[in-house]
Formats: C-alpha cells, sequence, structure tokens
C-alpha cells in the first residue's frame, strides 16, 4: 500500500479552521480526492472550510454509518493502494464517540499507516476544563434511555468514581439533556461534583463544575444544546 489514512477531525461547533486546526491539516487534506464519512453533506461542507479552493464535485465519499452493510466496507480502503485518503468525523475526532475504529482496524491488518491529524475533541475539552480527576477517567459514551436503568448507571458510575478515585465522563441526546440531569439530581449523593460542559468552542460555550446539591437549586437548562458530562465523587 503506498497511500495512508488520515484520520481527519471536524469541527465541534465554530467554523473557523484557523481556531481549532493547524496548518497541517489543510496541507494533508488539500491534495485528498477520497474519503469516508458519516454524512456526505456535512463533510462536503467541512472540507469547503478547510480547504477553500478545493472542487468538491472532483471527491469521492464512501458512507459509514448505521445504514452501512458489513460486505460494503470490505472495498472502502482500496485507493490506498495508490494515495492518501481520510476519515472524517461528523464532530471532533474520529473514532472517539463516532463510527470509525472498523476502518482503522481494517487499515492496521492491511498495513496502511494511521495518522491521526490534530483536531477539537469535545471529551478531552471538558475533562481539561472540569478540575476533575484528569489522571484516572473513563469515557462511558451514552447512559440507558429507560429510567430505571439510567438511575443504576448513574450509581454504578458514582460508586465507581469513588472506589477508583476515577472521573466519569458521559454524553446524551441533547433533547434528553434536562431528563439526564433530573436524574442525577436524583440518584446521586448532595456533595458529588457534576461538570456540565455545553456548546465547546462556540460563542455561547459553557463550563462549569459544581455540587449535585447546587446544580439541584440553578438547575439550568440545556435542552438540545451539544454537551459532555463528568462526574466525580470524593
Amino acid at each position: 500500500m503506498i497511500g495512508k489514512l488520515f484520520l481527519i477531525p471536524s469541527f465541534l461547533g465554530t467554523d473557523n479552521p484557523n481556531e481549532v486546526f493547524p496548518a497541517y491539516n489543510y496541507e494533508m487534506v488539500r491534495n485528498m480526492k477520497h474519503f469516508i464519512v458519516e454524512d456526505e453533506r456535512t463533510a462536503r461542507r467541512f472540507l469547503k472550510k478547510l480547504v477553500p479552493e478545493i472542487i468538491i464535485n472532483d471527491l469521492n465519499f464512501s458512507l459509514l454509518n448505521e445504514h452501512t452493510k458489513p460486505e460494503e466496507i470490505i472495498n472502502f480502503l482500496n485507493p490506498c493502494k495508490d494515495e492518501n485518503m481520510g476519515l472524517i468525523s461528523d464532530a471532533g475526532v474520529p473514532c472517539v464517540a463516532d463510527p470509525g475504529a472498523i476502518i482503522v482496524q481494517m487499515a492496521h491488518q492491511k498495513g496502511i499507516e494511521v495518522i491521526p491529524l490534530i483536531g477539537p475533541s469535545s471529551i478531552l475539552l471538558a475533562l481539561m476544563g472540569s478540575g476533575l480527576n484528569g489522571q484516572s477517567f473513563a469515557f462511558n459514551g451514552y447512559l440507558p434511555v429507560q429510567k430505571n436503568e439510567r438511575t443504576k448507571a448513574i450509581k454504578h458510575l458514582e460508586k465507581r468514581s469513588l472506589t477508583e478515585n476515577q472521573s466519569q465522563i458521559f454524553i446524551e441526546a441533547p433533547y434528553r439533556n434536562n431528563q439526564l440531569l433530573e436524574d442525577i439530581y436524583q440518584t446521586c449523593e448532595p456533595e458529588t461534583l457534576i461538570c456540565i460542559a455545553c456548546d465547546l468552542t462556540l460563542p455561547s460555550q459553557f463550563l462549569k463544575t459544581d455540587s449535585v446539591k447546587s446544580w439541584k437549586i440553578k438547575k439550568p437548562n440545556f435542552h438540545k444544546r451539544p454537551a459532555i458530562f463528568v462526574l466525580k465523587r470524593n
């Protein structure tokens, strides 16, 4: 294989490339013609922002999402026989709370060099700004949707954060943020710390760590706003 697979981060919120990406990303992407993406429309818009002179109609996109069949994925990396190609996240970095790991695994199996590019990760930005334990932490993805199962999961994470001295990071569909917070208020100990990191990299960014007791009094509204939650019981 001559080509390499570049893992290309995308915007979290702001669409100004100079704010979140090094010039190296532009240099690597501007000559690529083949991309594996979750949503073609989103990828086209991102590439045009990152590389304004790019001719979108000259590009080839392979879709990797919940509708992609396993037999379709087999040939996704064929362009790497001759040239570099990119795997683009819809938001943030590829393969972290994002599809793409199967492609990277295939690349390793085929002897294709994998190059992760620098870009914003909402998970790490939230942890950085939380003031909670950054030496030991776990990302737990989405918690269960059903209330009783979600409550059990919250209790488990709170206990784990105490016994392992570990920050617990999780996310929720933006339209269920307020429901999740209500369950946290009702489930966690009053002194357990919760960081809410919302709209990261946007002008409307909100990032604050406070106790469950304090959050329960304030009850801020985060409905339909992308957020990361970090929990730590001391």
